[in-house]
């Protein structure tokens, strides 16, 4: 996987878990998008529709950084699954 090397334990429990929703608190700095964006892609890697994968957070700059870097992501040449322009995850924020 891209990242998941540098990933603590917790954090590889959360990018490995495939079943189900999962929530991460955490301080800032701590890697929760880093945590999220894994999780993401080892989802679709492991045959999850990304069309069916739906990431919230808090604020809008933060949502916005998810979508770019799942973006990067699951559009980098190294990616394993190719994903369609039409078939992408739903990355927002709890807020209008």
């Amino acid at each position: 996987m891209s990242s998941q090397n540098t990933l603590n334990s917790s954090q590889l429990e959360a990018v490995n878990c495939l079943d189900g929703p999962i929530l991460i608190l955490a301080g800032a700095g701590a890697g929760k998008t880093r945590t999220l964006i894994e999780r993401v892609g080892n989802l679709i890697r492991n045959g999850v529709a990304p069309s069916s994968i739906l990431a919230i957070t808090f604020t809008n700059k933060a949502a916005t950084e998810m979508k770019e870097r799942v973006e990067m992501l699951i559009s980098s040449p190294e990616f394993e699954r190719p994903v369609s322009s039409g078939s992408r995850p739903f990355v927002s924020t709890f807020h209008a």
